[in-house]
């Protein structure tokens, strides 16, 4: 509207020159220069008629200041010369801010929050005419201030370093809540520099020590034990194999003196099988000679053996002559 007005002036000025100066060499200087001055007006005015919205915005039509229902893509556009084009930025953008929260425990701390978003190309006319042009700093920023100090007064010191990754992830969609209402989308945040005070900083490190001086001892004992199991399996397999050893040694001897046993057994009966045979055999000889002597043979054994003495003593006179009666 501004450059309206200027084009405006300039090209009034300009005939009111061309007009009022009389025929002299001066006046044809001031008739050239009404005359630049008033197409140099009109260029004015007529570019003024014109508006260019760059890529990645939205170009939003005001009449005098009233936002009108007509919204306008990246190019260059025909306007009223009483018409404006604001441009709204579709892109998305980053916003970082530094700040400081508490947590549930009542520890200080500071950290800086990036939040990347974009606004709704679609609702970028309501987005102006109820907020304006200084969104971020009138919507933005602070419900990211609300929004971290809310969530961080969930979480203990401790836990915010440990679950920093959930922290950020509550924080992003309590963001993403209340900015849709707002026609702005969040496309992505990170909770960056989280720190404490010094105080607390050093609490947190010699806990951290502890931590770690009790997990060493825990791995040392369970390496000990480890140990100890592992030398405790060795003797009782060694005890194990050596019971084996014993016991297979005793059954090898068992059954040795078993094979003896029977052996002997086999021995013993074979042996006695023998001496039967033996004494059936000698039973049979003296049954067979019992049943083959004679009288008469045992005499002429008799005679054949004597040395021709007769006995001194008697016992009878039978014996002896039967001893002597050879023709008997």
């Amino acid at each position: 509207m501004g450059l309206l007005i200027f084009g405006v002036i300039i090209a009034v000025a300009g005939i009111i020159a061309a007009v009022s100066m009389k025929h002299s060499r001066a006046a044809v200087a001031g008739k050239v220069i009404g005359v630049v001055g008033f197409i140099l007006g009109a260029v004015i005015i007529v570019t003024s008629c014109f508006a260019t919205v760059p890529t990645g915005h939205t170009g939003i039509l005001t009449t005098f200041g009233k936002v009108e229902d007509t919204t306008y893509e990246a190019g260059v556009h025909f306007i009223l010369p009483w018409q404006k084009v604001v441009n709204m930025d579709n892109r998305v953008q980053k916003l970082t801010k530094d700040m400081e929260a508490f947590s549930s425990d009542i520890q200080e701390v500071t950290l800086k929050y990036t939040l990347n978003y974009r606004i709704e190309s679609s609702q970028a006319q309501k987005l102006y005419k109820t907020v304006g042009v200084n969104y971020a700093t009138t919507i933005i920023e602070p419900k990211i201030e609300d929004a971290v100090k809310t969530i961080t007064a969930q979480y203990n010191a401790e836990n915010l370093v440990s679950k920093r990754a959930e922290l950020g992830d509550k924080i992003e969609i309590l963001l993403t809540e209340s900015l849709s209402s707002y026609n702005i989308v969040v496309t992505g945040t990170a909770v960056e520099n989280l720190d404490f005070t010094d105080e607390f900083t050093n609490a947190v490190e010699a806990k951290q020590v502890a931590e770690q001086n009790k997990i060493k001892a825990k791995t040392e004992q369970e390496r000990q034990t480890m140990e100890k199991e592992e030398e405790f399996k060795r003797n009782e397999a060694a005890a194990q194999s050596a019971a084996k050893v014993a016991k297979t040694e005793a059954e090898s001897a068992a059954e040795v003196a078993k094979i003896q046993a029977n052996a002997d057994l086999e021995v013993s009966k074979i042996q006695a099988d023998a001496a039967e045979y033996a004494g059936q055999k000698e039973a049979a000889k003296n049954k067979a000679l019992s049943s083959s002597l004679t009288e008469e043979l045992l005499k002429y054994n008799y005679i054949l053996q004597w040395n021709g003495q007769l006995p001194e003593t008697y016992m009878g006179t039978e014996n002896v002559n039967t001893l002597l009666d050879i023709t008997k």
